[in-house]
């Protein structure tokens, strides 16, 4: 097994056991990133809107998995969420997970 595996290679269990939970896909980017493409089903929440929507996000009772271009931004916003108590993750680019999904 390599590094890159050891570190990564459960994020997809991890995806899939999210979804299989009825997960809240939320994508961070931009209005304008979203429109150009993104997972269907998605929600955007820019990063930057994120901690003024904390009360929405937690009425929806769901995990919730992040992501936006290439997974910085999607990494900020899960760390936000979970220090809010909702359970989420990173799924780090959106066409990555989309595969993953």
């Amino acid at each position: 097994m390599g590094l890159f595996s050891f570190l990564f290679g459960n994020k997809t269990k991890k995806i899939q056991e999210f979804v299989s939970r009825n997960a809240v896909i939320i994508d961070v980017r931009t209005k304008a990133e979203f429109s150009s493409g993104a997972i269907p089903g998605s929600k955007n929440i820019p990063l930057q809107q994120i901690s003024v929507r904390i009360k929405d996000i937690k009425k929806w009772d769901k995990p919730v998995i992040t992501c936006c271009a290439t997974g910085m931004r999607s990494g900020s916003a899960a760390g936000i969420l979970r220090s809010h108590g909702i359970e989420a993750m990173n799924g780090g680019g959106w066409a990555n997970l989309e595969q993953k999904l």
